[in-house]
């Protein structure tokens, strides 16, 4: 019964109610006609909703992206295609597509009445203004009976996620970046034949395609030599991103969060054109340390599209991988929040001696403002600049209004602001 009432309109109500009205007032006059006539306007409600009940609501809904993956602002088109299953005729459905607010307007459409096994196609324009994973669907369906006295309601609960990408901001190249000692792969053995300087050479193995041959060197060994495709050594680079709840201030885009996510992406991005080997650590519970590591552009970005505060006190699992992802030297960039004495120099001692460490310290209190209530457990940003930059770190105090590639500039040696360490 209660099913029923939620499915009547405005309309149907007032039937009801006009019925029962009428069916009353015709018992206590004993106008019979005035009954038969209140009699037949709660039947209409009632016979609508039983009608309405006899279709079929399970679709089948499929979306698809272009693109699949996008950046901030940057416009989509969501096409979906709905399919009836069912062996029976779909009525004509009111269709509203459920999305994160961040995408904009929730899209409106009619589908109309589809035959079985008979699907249609439609499309709508989507924008982020945020980073994330942003959920796509459910789809919600509704069907009015022909009078408009019911109105039925239903969900189709298959969803689909749209990635958007941080932004990222161009960065300048800086003294510090040629500093790094640290190298990551193979430095191929020279083998210099008849004038041929740069030809790395090794024996034929089984499987070598044979265009790859070098017959100088076939014909000097006696054996046959192929040339040798190692992996030239390149520079290498840790970022790490602290994303401890305790370590950020503010929310949104206006967010410290948002600011170190931007910063590790366009830092990520910028090592990576210059020849970099980089490896992005973050704070991760569904691995088994605790740290995800990724060193290819595209999961580095997707794992920062994803990044959320988590609730860790402490930044010591961060720091344990970092120490073995800095073991063999490189260049090492930080994006933390203030931090303790222990964690401080633990963090400090990453840095290889004779390489380079960028060191920015979030400053969660600037960010969240004036109102903030400071408690005792609160750490001191200022403290944990001094430690790092103490220890060799190129360091810089985060705060509000501090653009992303100033910050790099200042922090990677080729420009100077006011609070630079």
């Amino acid at each position: 019964m209660r099913r029923f009432r939620d499915s009547l309109t405005t309309r149907g109500a007032a039937f009801l109610a006009s019925g029962i009205v009428l069916v009353l007032a015709g018992l206590a006059l004993g106008q019979h006609d005035l009954s038969r006539i209140g009699t037949a306007l709660c039947a209409l409600p009632i016979l609508a909703g039983f009608l309405g009940r006899r279709h079929d609501l399970t679709l089948v809904v499929e979306r698809e992206a272009h693109p699949s993956r996008l950046t901030i602002d940057e416009p989509a088109v969501v096409q979906m295609t709905i399919t009836n299953p069912s062996a029976t005729r779909s009525p004509v459905l009111f269709a509203e597509e459920h999305l994160d607010y961040s995408l904009g307007d929730r899209p409106r459409f009619v589908i109309s009445a589809l035959p079985a096994g008979v699907a249609t196609h439609v499309e709508y324009a989507v924008r982020a203004h945020a980073r994330g994973a942003h959920r796509l669907g459910p789809l919600g369906v509704r069907v009015q009976d022909p009078f408009g006295l019911t109105m039925r309601n239903a969900s189709l609960s298959t969803h689909d996620e749209l990635l958007v990408l941080p932004r990222i901001i161009g960065l300048s190249d800086g003294r510090a970046l040629g500093r790094g000692l640290g190298a990551e792969g193979s430095v191929p053995h020279r083998v210099a034949l008849h004038g041929e300087d740069d030809q790395s050479i090794r024996e034929y193995r089984d499987g070598d395609d044979l265009r790859r041959i070098h017959w100088p060197a076939t014909a000097r060994t006696g054996e046959l030599m192929v040339r040798q495709e190692d992996r030239p050594a390149k520079r290498r680079a840790v970022v790490l991103l602290d994303t401890r709840s305790r370590a950020h201030g503010g929310k949104g885009p206006t967010g410290s969060l948002e600011w170190a996510v931007t910063m590790a992406a366009s830092a990520v991005t910028h090592l990576l054109d210059q020849g970099f080997a980089v490896h992005l650590l973050t704070p991760d519970a569904g691995q088994e340390s605790g740290v995800r590591e990724d060193s290819e552009a595209d999961r580095a970005l997707e794992t920062l599209a994803r990044a959320v505060p988590t609730d860790e006190t402490g930044i010591g699992g961060l720091l344990h991988a970092a120490s073995t992802a800095t073991a063999q030297g490189g260049l090492i960039v930080a994006l933390v929040g203030a931090v303790d004495d222990d964690a401080a120099r633990a963090l400090s001692s990453l840095r290889q001696p004779g390489g380079p460490g960028l060191a920015f310290v979030v400053d969660a209190g600037a960010f969240t403002g004036p109102g903030r209530n400071h408690g005792p457990e609160d750490l001191d940003p200022r403290a944990t600049t001094a430690a790092l930059s103490g220890a060799g770190w190129s360091v810089l105090a985060v705060e509000p209004g501090l653009g992303v590639a100033d910050a790099w500039a200042t922090v990677a040696g080729s420009r100077s602001l006011v609070g630079a360490r």
